[in-house]
């Protein structure tokens, strides 16, 4: 009930109460009128102005005050007599009372609904630096556990309990947020406040325990249970309103099974939560995550340490590694919690041992950004681009790399861990500084917006009164709301410029490696370590690092840090020289582009990888320095990864449906081709590609190349011929590695062309039509250009050379019925449709299946021939003065012998074995094994020298840059391509010789089986 506005009055408050920061003047009026406020303050107005304009919120506060001075029994209760002195004191406990009511919604309405609590209000001892066992014994009291007890149980279990420890929780919230808001200095009073916070949530888990174990007939006293906070909680770090991650741990008591004591501990674990998160009379306090536990949400909940440690021997990826950093006991056994925590300790302190550590790290925080909705991310505090995970992540890994020789930086506290990096050098002073304000302001942010209504959120408000609010309570009122934004946003841009100069770029302690010399690239010293490391011309060189680095324009200075790094990186590989020149031809073509010398100076892998590409494979130079922007893939393995024949396919029709001309539609099906090329062979130098995946890629963008270039010229012989519609079907059938999808660098594209006439058409005009159609698809694909061309080899087709380039469908099937010969058959083991009709292609493999998978298998004299054309390729096609041990394709266990093996037992035996019905030669070799036609270990013996044949014909075009030549398909006898070659297979430096003892033993074990499986 109100008191009547006295007449003149309104207009003259209402003035002193916007210039005290209430926007809604009008209900403020009404509620200083309030009859409860006004009978324990008779003129609130005067009173309270002056105070009020210091809070958060005004409107907030007044409204809270009104309510609560309603709720406390009048100016004669103990409560009410109690608010009275608050309000008409000028001290630190109204200070107290209006900071929280003006901040926090929900504690405004705590105190309300207990207003028992302005005691603590009036109680001025700090809510931060308490010792954490005050705070836990005040909760376990407020259950009526024993706080001195070896395994505290509660009095009040169920419902009553957990109001109970909600209500003393919600007290001592209330005490430290009284403290926090009142502070001068909100971002130095945050590492308190935030321990703080972290030690009442272990209370309460504490609490929370006891009541659990009230639930059970015998307590539980079966089990020590220990709780361990992760994350935030562990580091003593936490937020007002936060999931508590934690993790269980647990020991059987007295002998007790162990599986028992495990099912215990998993009731008590879930009661505990329950106790912390499930709906009750008060408020829950939030969500007990224990998803950080080994297995996740997969595992069980409750594990015992030697469980634990096993775990983390075995099996446990490198994030959660870098999450043990934070373990920390908070509740439950303390002995046990210590003891896990010695447990897993040298873990995470030997983790940055593992492979590509750093990497999955990096990787790791990349994930996480592209998880943030797109709607939410210009306005996330904590996972956001330069938000709060930005700063944990880089202070994370700069522990986990340098903490195993250095026990000063292992806090699992964000601030103290970035002031001890500062202090042992490993991050600068000025900028662990200014990473540590920035930090500071966004966690107070993150608590400001989570105290109003003590919900968990981490993204910035929008609306016009909450950003005022904000900024009124991180002290900003003169800045306002724009003010706050602005600060917020430069925030934001100085974290993620640090973020990435500290957890990106790997080029800073590379060259902290370097002498002074060395990193300032001065001549003579430059000049000496080139020719060191192991660079043919150290003079030619220097020209070439000249000319990167001299000038004073900011492209010199990035060429001036990248390259004393780079230059080592070279070294690294078989040929740096070349390296290096490609590097120069790369960098004048890009450097003044925005991104190229960026992503270089701050990938995590793109300089290096860079490196090792241009110094490897003449191939991958050569290519790169055509597509410049490629470069551009060797940041991310997932752009390296070969494109799928689906996705290529899209491109295609993509290219196609805008195309207006043949010749420049074939040419852009070709340059999508020579892309594919260098994505997979900058892949295969860098291992991201392995085994038949090179072959396969390269097989998926020849086939597109086919489809796209058969679609064209077909179209262009209708255009020629005035035709709406083609008078016959059209089919490229695939033929030899093509069709095994088997193809190399320097691979022709085998086929055969089909064609079906349209029912009423002239054979002649059909056959006239088809023959303009297969020699275009040759033309376009082999014409000298800008791009690479895909030679269309026919030569498999009936008659060789001496027959037509295509035959109708009847004619292939009278040929095949009349004069097919063996060696025709097993050519058509590779047979695959490739481009053209769907229903021509299935009705060719209906045709052809009888001969390459003949009924019966072959008959004894068929087997002599294929032996006898066998022995007469090997006698006459193996060039003149070739060593044959050393012809990757011909010699002696080569990839012919290996191939004609397997193609003999899908002859004899794929009537029968279904398996044997394929176009791939490892693919027939698994087919045979497991048909238990091929003994096992002579099968991976043939399929070993398949494969290293194979990779070095691949290894020859990649190191020497040249996709043409016999060349190819020898091992090198030269010591120094020898070398190369062995780089590009993977081979460390200087094992050029090993490489070719590896080859010649597998060749001749390959030969061996040969003898015995194929020649019989």
């Amino acid at each position: 009930m109100s008191t009547p506005t006295p007449a003149g009055r309104g207009s003259t408050l209402t003035g002193r109460l916007t210039r005290a920061g209430v926007t809604d003047a009008a209900r403020a009026v009404r509620l200083l009128d309030d009859a409860a406020l006004v009978a324990l303050v008779p003129e609130p107005a005067d009173l309270l102005l002056g105070p009020l304009a210091e809070v958060a919120d005004p409107d907030q506060a007044l409204l809270t005050l009104a309510k609560l001075a309603g709720a406390v029994g009048g100016p004669d209760a103990p409560l009410g007599a109690l608010l009275r002195d608050v309000l008409v004191s000028d001290g630190p406990a109204r200070q107290r009372l209006l900071a929280v009511a003006g901040a926090s919604v929900a504690l405004g309405d705590t105190l309300v609904a207990h207003p028992e609590n302005l005691h603590v209000i009036v109680d001025e001892s700090p809510g931060t630096g308490v010792p954490v066992e005050q705070v836990r014994a005040e909760l376990l009291v407020a259950v009526g556990a024993d706080p001195d007890a070896d395994v505290p149980v509660a009095a009040l279990a169920g419902g009553a309990g957990t109001d109970a420890m909600r209500l003393a929780y919600r007290a001592r919230l209330l005490r430290i947020a009284a403290t926090d808001l009142t502070s001068a200095d909100p971002l130095s009073r945050l590492p308190g406040v935030a321990a703080a916070l972290a030690d009442l949530a272990g209370a309460a888990l504490e609490a929370a325990l006891a009541v659990a174990r009230a639930e059970l007939d015998d307590h539980g006293r079966g089990v020590r249970i220990a709780v361990i906070g992760m994350g935030k909680g562990g580091g003593r770090e936490l937020n007002y309103v936060s999931d508590v991650d934690v993790i269980y741990v647990a020991e059987p008591v007295d002998g007790a099974a162990e599986d028992e004591a495990m099912a215990v501990g998993a009731r008590l674990a879930a009661g505990l939560a329950r106790v912390c998160s499930t709906p009750s009379g008060e408020p829950a306090l939030w969500p007990v995550d224990a998803a950080l536990r080994p297995e996740g949400k997969d595992g069980p909940l409750v594990r015992t340490l030697a469980s634990h440690r096993a775990y983390y021997e075995r099996w446990a990826r490198t994030w959660e590694f870098q999450a043990l950093l934070k373990a920390r006991p908070l509740a439950g056994d303390r002995a046990l919690g210590e003891a896990y925590v010695e447990a897993v300790n040298p873990f995470v302190w030997s983790a940055v041992q593992r492979p590509n550590f750093v990497e999955d790290s990096q990787a790791m925080r990349r994930r996480v950004e592209q998880h943030v909705p797109a709607a939410e991310a210009d306005r996330q505090l904590k996972l956001g681009v330069g938000g709060l995970r930005d700063v944990e992540f880089t202070v994370q890994l700069l522990q986990l790399v340098h903490g195993r020789a250095d026990e000063e930086i292992r806090s699992p506290s964000t601030l103290t861990a970035l002031a001890a990096l500062a202090a042992g050098g490993y991050v600068g002073r000025e900028h662990a500084a200014q990473l540590a304000v920035c930090y500071r302001l966004l966690r107070v942010l993150e608590h400001r917006i989570q105290l109003f209504r003590l919900r968990r959120t981490h993204l910035m408000p929008t609306a016009e009164a909450d950003l005022r609010r904000l900024a009124r309570s991180v002290g900003m009122r003169a800045e306002g709301a724009e003010g706050l934004v602005e600060r917020w946003r430069q925030v934001r841009r100085d974290v993620r410029r640090l973020h990435e100069e500290l957890f990106y770029r790997p080029l800073l302690p590379a060259t902290a490696q370097l002498s002074t010399e060395e990193a300032s690239l001065a001549p003579d010293a430059a000049r000496a370590r080139l020719s060191a490391i192991g660079y043919a011309d150290p003079a030619g060189s220097m020209r070439h690092i000249a000319a990167l680095t001299e000038g004073i324009s900011r492209r010199a200075a990035i060429q001036r840090q990248l390259l004393p790094v780079m230059l080592g990186w070279f070294a690294e590989g078989a040929d740096p020289d070349g390296g290096l020149l490609a590097f120069r031809r790369l960098s004048d073509e890009l450097g003044a582009t925005h991104w190229y010398l960026k992503l270089l100076r701050d990938s995590g892998t793109a300089a290096q990888r860079l490196a090792h590409v241009l110094s490897t494979s003449r191939y991958v130079a050569d290519a790169l320095t055509r597509s410049p922007e490629s470069v551009t893939w060797l940041a991310e393995d997932a752009d390296l990864q070969p494109r799928t024949l689906e996705r290529l396919r899209s491109e295609a029709d993509a290219v196609l449906t805008r195309a207006h001309e043949p010749v420049p539609a074939a040419t852009a099906l070709r340059a999508l081709r020579r892309r594919e090329l260098a994505r997979t062979a900058a892949a295969d130098v860098l291992g991201v590609v392995t085994g038949t995946r090179a072959s396969q890629s390269l097989t998926a963008a020849a086939d597109v190349v086919l489809s796209g270039t058969l679609r064209i010229a077909e179209s262009e012989a209708r255009a020629a011929r005035g035709l709406e519609d083609s008078p016959t079907r059209l089919l490229v059938v695939a033929m030899g590695r093509l069709g095994g999808r088997e193809m190399g660098y320097a691979s022709d594209a085998d086929v055969l062309f089909v064609h079906d006439p349209v029912p009423g058409v002239d054979p002649v005009e059909a056959q006239e039509f088809a023959l303009a159609v297969a020699t275009g698809v040759r033309a376009l694909t082999g014409a000298v250009g800008a791009e690479p061309v895909l030679e269309v080899d026919a030569d498999l087709r009936p008659e060789g050379r001496n027959g037509p380039l295509v035959r109708s469908f009847s004619a292939y099937a009278e040929y095949y019925e009349r004069w097919s010969s063996p060696w025709e058959s097993q050519a058509l083991l590779r047979a695959r449709p490739v481009a053209g009709d769907t229903g021509l292609g299935e009705r060719f493999m209906t045709l052809v299946d009888p001969l390459r998978y003949p009924a019966g298998g072959l008959d004894a004299a068929t087997v002599r021939e294929v032996r006898r054309i066998k022995a007469r390729v090997e006698a006459e096609r193996l060039p003149r003065g070739v060593d044959p041990a050393r012809h990757l394709k011909l010699g002696r266990g080569g990839i012919a012998d290996v191939e004609w093996t397997a193609q003999l037992l899908q002859l004899q035996h794929a009537h029968e074995v279904v398996g044997l019905r394929t176009t791939g030669t490892l693919d027939a070799l698994s087919a045979a094994m497991q048909a238990g036609l091929l003994d096992a270990s002579d099968g991976a013996v043939l399929a070993d020298a398949w494969l290293l044949a194979s990779r070095l014909r691949d290894a020859n075009v990649l190191w020497t840059g040249r996709a043409g030549g016999a060349h190819a398909d020898v091992l090198p006898h030269d010591r120094r391509a020898l070398a190369g070659v062995s780089r590009v297979v993977g081979y460390p430096a200087g094992a050029g010789g090993e490489l070719e003892e590896d080859y010649l033993r597998t060749a001749r074990r390959a030969r061996a089986v040969v003898e015995r499986v194929f020649y019989g």
